[in-house]
């Protein structure tokens, strides 16, 4: 209740809510929306191209029966492509952040309340991640993950194990400042063993930042999972998928520049939205800021 009640106190997270829920309906109905159009995101159409590949007619062939236009050369429709990218790209996005928080909240809060030996392995290991040229990894792995590997997965894993270390850190630090607290004090001289204050008392309080950091790493995983298929080696052909989309449209950005605006507009929207209400939360659940996400003097 605390993070509606803050966002809703901020116009722009709302805004960035808003959005994120209208492109989150979007990727469920994605079938439901191409079914109404009456098309799907892998049949040819031949008969929307010209003789030279591109789409016939103006604004990349965009007309009743495709309202995004078509794609240059396969004349596959691309409302059709973007709609069931968003499925492509909040999968991997969504599941990714879950994996790198899960494994994020779990070794830093342990770091942080355990200290000793198991605070410093965790430390070196994200310090290690962190120094570790992941994207040319991905690209390599990418390129030699044999094909019966489901591609979103081995993003969903990637992704995720990379992006734990981020987490882990600022989860380690809150608890590190939890653990001094009174009411933690007050529970362990009241007989509470470490797991039950580990769980009761310490995981509760650290909900607000955990929370605010997925809603800012949502984002850099949809884009990282753009990256990666603009390049080659993220969710191959032809599953739809926004970064492959802008990958295959910078060649016709010349002639066909439709092609290139819908996809990008809609990873746009995305990862804009999500940084928006990244950056509210960040605002109004900050104890040193006021209701309406300016801080005190």
């Amino acid at each position: 209740m605390a993070v509606w009640r803050a966002t809703r106190a901020n116009r722009w997270a709302f805004a960035g809510a808003v959005t994120i829920a209208a492109l989150g309906l979007v990727a469920v109905v994605a079938p439901v929306l191409a079914a109404i159009e009456g098309q799907d995101p892998y049949s040819y159409h031949n008969d929307a191209l010209a003789d030279t590949g591109l789409p016939a007619g103006p604004l990349g062939g965009v007309s009743g029966d495709h309202w995004f236009g078509v794609e240059p050369l396969t004349g596959r429709d691309l409302f059709a492509i973007v709609v069931h990218g968003a499925r492509t790209s909040f999968l991997v996005g969504l599941a990714s952040t879950a994996l790198a928080m899960l494994i994020g909240v779990l070794l830093g809060a342990s770091a942080g309340y355990l200290g000793g030996w198991w605070d410093r392995v965790v430390r070196w290991t994200s310090d290690v991640i962190f120094g570790f040229p992941y994207l040319i990894f991905m690209i390599a792995l990418g390129a030699v993950v044999p094909p019966s590997v489901p591609r979103p997965l081995m993003l969903i894993v990637v992704l995720g194990f990379f992006g734990w270390p981020k987490v882990a850190r600022i989860v380690r630090a809150q608890t590190l400042t939890l653990r001094k607290r009174n009411f933690v004090s007050a529970a362990r001289v009241m007989g509470a063993g470490p797991w039950h204050v580990f769980t009761t008392e310490l995981l509760p309080n650290l909900w607000a930042p955990v929370i605010v950091v997925t809603t800012l790493s949502i984002p850099e995983r949809i884009g990282l999972e753009a990256a990666l298929s603009f390049l080659g080696v993220g969710i191959p052909p032809p599953t739809p998928s926004w970064g492959r989309s802008i990958s295959d449209a910078v060649g016709w950005i010349q002639t066909d520049p439709m092609f290139l605006i819908f996809p990008g507009l809609f990873l746009f929207l995305a990862t804009c939205a999500f940084n928006l209400l990244g950056d509210g939360l960040a605002d109004a659940l900050d104890p040193k800021a006021d209701p309406r996400g300016r801080a005190k003097a």
